[in-house]
This record gives structure tokens, C-alpha cells and sequence, in this order.
């Protein structure tokens, strides 16, 4: 909580760059940041991350612990020290959990777009809002289908870098990087600084690789708010209009620096975390 907290004010300018909110569509990340506090004031920062504060617990829980049973269900089909293995594994707990949370995702996306007016007054005024004016489930998974798709390489591509980054370190930098696992076992895992740099790198990797889906989403999740919930757009056709109208640096890479700021530390933290709680729980590393 407390590290996602100390990020909202970079989610929340990240969401207005991203979706092009007419307030802050010619804003650079500096002179953002000063707007927000001009226009909205301190509390500007963190519109949003009430939604976000609520959907963090399930999304970790189930990430965590899918991520340990689908590699447990995909053993007998593939072999374990395969890129394809921990790809699979990685890309079916991402879309695990981000399919049971994804309307507090939508959520947050709305409160954080949010300027001057007050359409939405905190996480169950939005859902309800939305699923009665917008179709229900179909408004509450307003830009599912480029999350999922975006989801199956960023996890896949998280896990798997990952890995791949922790086997390097315990094969190249044996006893520097390494010590006894905390369950008494005997088990040799890595330091905690080893494992927050293999978890940062691959957090950047993952999100360079998903980064446009993930403005796609944006733009798809706050469109109810922009224009007619009836003409919501397609994937592609979202993904050409944001190309045609910004390029690729001002539209379909925009924020992407506040996503590297943001996201390298929370994806470090996360896969810290994760290691210590399986040798406090001797699952095996």
C-alpha cells in the first residue's frame, strides 16, 4: 500500500497523458505535475487511488498464488527450465488476475481522469454508474480485451525475464549475490538487493513490451466519459486514432518514462516479496 501510495501522483498524471484529458493534453511530465497542483491542488495527486488501495490485496494475492499453481498444472506438459514453461505460467496468472479486478482497474482509470467535475464520487458510486448507464458487464470490462492482450506479454515477459535474471545471478555471481534461504532448509536463493534489481530489470522489459496496449486500455476505459457509451471503439481502430493524431513519442509511447519511474520500483518490491514469503512458507524457489 504505502508504495503504490507513493506512486499515485505518477499513475495519476500517467492517466491524463495517456487518455489526452483536455486539460493536460499538451503538457510535458514536469509541467504536469505542476498543473495538477494548480488546478486540483495536493489531493490532485491521488484522485484514484482510493479504487487502487482496494484492488491491490486480490490482485496480489491471486497473482501470487496462480502464478505457483499454474506451474504446478503445466509440469507434466512442459519442461521446467523452458522459456516456454515460465512464459505460459506468467501469462496465465497475469490474466487471472487481472480478469477478477479488472472493474476496479476501470474504476480508478475514471476517478483519476476526473478535473473540475464530479461525475463520480468514490469506487461504489462509479461501479454503479457505470454498470447501470453502460450495459452493465460490458461497461465494467470497457477495455478488457487490449488489457489481456497487453497482460499475456507483460506477465509472461515479467516472469520469464525474471527468471531468467535470477538464474544468471545465482550461476555468475554465486555468494555474492546469494545467501541460505530463511526456512532452515539449506536452500541457496539470492540477497534481497540481487532480487529487487532482477525483479526492476525485468519489470522495465515487460512494461516496454506491452506499453502501447496499456494506452489503448486507458483511452477504452475512460471513453463513457468523453462520448457516447453506445460508440465505443475497437482496439484497432483506438490504436490507429491515437497514431494518427500523436504519433508514436506524443501518443502511443506517452508516459511511457512516468511508467519506467513508477513501475520499476512496485515490480521490484513485488518479486522481493514474493521470494521472501515462499522461503518464510518453504515453497520451494
Amino acid at each position: 500500500m504505502c508504495a503504490k501510495s507513493s506512486t499515485a501522483p505518477l499513475d495519476r498524471l500517467k492517466i491524463l497523458l495517456q487518455a489526452q484529458n483536455v486539460h493536460y493534453q499538451h503538457h510535458t511530465v514536469l509541467s504536469g505535475f505542476v498543473a495538477i497542483f494548480r488546478k486540483e491542488g495536493a489531493r490532485g495527486y491521488f484522485k484514484g487511488n482510493g479504487a487502487m488501495m482496494v484492488r491491490i490485496f486480490p490482485y496480489a494475492a491471486i497473482q501470487f498464488m496462480s502464478y505457483e499453481q499454474y506451474k504446478r498444472l503445466l509440469r507434466p506438459h512442459f519442461r521446467t527450465d523452458t522459456h516456454t514453461y515460465k512464459l505460459v505460467a506468467g501469462s496465465m496468472t497475469g490474466i487471472t488476475a487481472v480478469t477478477f479486478t479488472y472493474p476496479l482497474d476501470m474504476v480508478r482509470a475514471r476517478l483519476a481522469y476526473q478535473v473540475h467535475e464530479r461525475r463520480y464520487r468514490g469506487v461504489w458510486h462509479t461501479l454503479s454508474t457505470v454498470a447501470r448507464e453502460e450495459g452493465g458487464a460490458r461497461g465494467l470490462y470497457r477495455g478488457y480485451v487490449p488489457t489481456v492482450l497487453g497482460m499475456i506479454p507483460y506477465a509472461g515477459v515479467a516472469f520469464y525475464s525474471y527468471e531468467v535474471l535470477k538464474s544468471l545471478m545465482m550461476e555468475k555471481l554465486h555468494g555474492s549475490a546469494t545467501k541460505l534461504s530463511l526456512d532452515g532448509s539449506g536452500t541457496v536463493v539470492l540477497t534481497v538487493p540481487a532480487t529487487l534489481l532482477c525483479g526492476g530489470l525485468a519489470g522495465v522489459v515487460a512494461q516496454t513490451v506491452s506499453y502501447p496496449l496499456d494506452v489503448v486500455r486507458r483511452v477504452m476505459q475512460v471513453h463513457g466519459m468523453v462520448a457516447d457509451p453506445a460508440t465505443a471503439p475497437r482496439l484497432l481502430q483506438v490504436l490507429g486514432d491515437i497514431y494518427l493524431r500523436a504519433g508514436l513519442a506524443g501518443g502511443v509511447f506517452r508516459g511511457m518514462s512516468l511508467n519506467y519511474y513508477r513501475a520499476m520500483p512496485q515490480v521490484a518490491v513485488s518479486f522481493c516479496v514474493y521470494e521472501l514469503l515462499k522461503q518464510l512458507l518453504g515453497i520451494s524457489s
